[in-house]
């Protein structure tokens, strides 16, 4: 008796889908997984020979301060990225502007140039601007959190555009029919709605900060270096299980932050999709 199967055309998007995932964790399962090993020479073991938690125990202190240069540096181009872009996105969106197509790519323009080439150029106009104004960008965080709000404000302008575009004026105007101030219009209606596009922009713009090297790498020296560049100059000269062991926390942690503002941001944006078809 011949058996018939029939042919599920999900199968190759779902087989597809789970190589993806495998193929984005993969690289954290093998850090994460050789941080636990008991090795204390250069070598990366996965599967780990055994369960040693000496690369956490043994975390130099430096590495916990450039992760407070790092937040500090990371929450500061947040919050600038998301002022700046969420007031560009409403004159991209709602202002009457001549060449609106040319701004919106002039806004996309900081992603599109390469890292290395961002921090080169922002370190020689530093070194140009220190003679003729008296002010040294480079001492301190100030140059780096500039380059990086560079860098970032594409990020904030696109998710603050996204929701601005799906955003129904009339419940603007209804507020204000019922006696709403401008302001109190915009604290109560038009924030709570755009919130999702504004949490993602800042959110991304804080992941391009915190991670970034290669414009860190030119604007950043002494006691004023971030993680990611503490990590990059320690493993040139000599690797530590510790440098595992904190990889592997920034990645736990980074990992867990992104579900969460997903999982909140999401709610946010079905609940304003609803709110502007009513």
């Amino acid at each position: 008796m011949r058996i018939s199967r029939s042919w599920n055309p999900m199968l190759v998007p779902k087989a597809l889908l789970v190589l993806a995932v495998a193929f984005l964790l993969a690289p954290f399962i093998v850090v994460l997984g050789a941080s636990f090993d008991p090795a204390t020479e250069f070598h990366v073991a996965f599967p780990p020979r055994g369960i040693s938690l000496g690369g956490y125990e043994t975390i130099p202190w430096r590495y916990a301060v450039a992760t407070g240069v790092s937040l500090l540096v990371g929450l500061s181009v947040a919050v600038l990225a998301t002022l700046v872009g969420t007031a560009a996105a409403f004159g991209l969106v709602r202002g009457r502007v001549v060449g609106r197509e040319t701004l919106q790519a002039f806004f996309r323009l900081p992603v599109q140039i390469p890292f290395v080439v961002t921090g080169a150029v922002f370190l020689q106009f530093y070194y140009q601007l220190a003679p003729l104004t008296g002010v040294n960008l480079l001492d301190g965080i100030g140059g780096l959190v500039i380059a990086h709000v560079f860098v970032a404000i594409p990020y904030s302008v696109g998710s603050v555009s996204a929701v601005l575009a799906r955003f129904d004026p009339a419940l603007e105007e209804a507020a204000e029919i019922l006696g709403a101030t401008r302001w109190g219009t915009f604290c109560q209606v038009t924030l709570p709605i755009i919130r999702p596009g504004v949490m993602a922009g800042a959110f991304y713009a804080f992941v391009v900060s915190f991670g970034d090297v290669p414009v860190a790498l030119f604007l950043v020296a002494g006691r004023w270096t971030t993680l990611p560049v503490q990590i990059f100059q320690d493993m040139q000269f000599d690797f530590r299980p510790s440098m595992l062991a904190v990889s592997s926390l920034v990645a736990v942690v980074s990992l867990i932050a992104i579900f969460g503002v997903q999982k909140l941001a999401g709610f946010e944006v079905a609940s304003a999709r609803e709110g502007g078809k009513s």
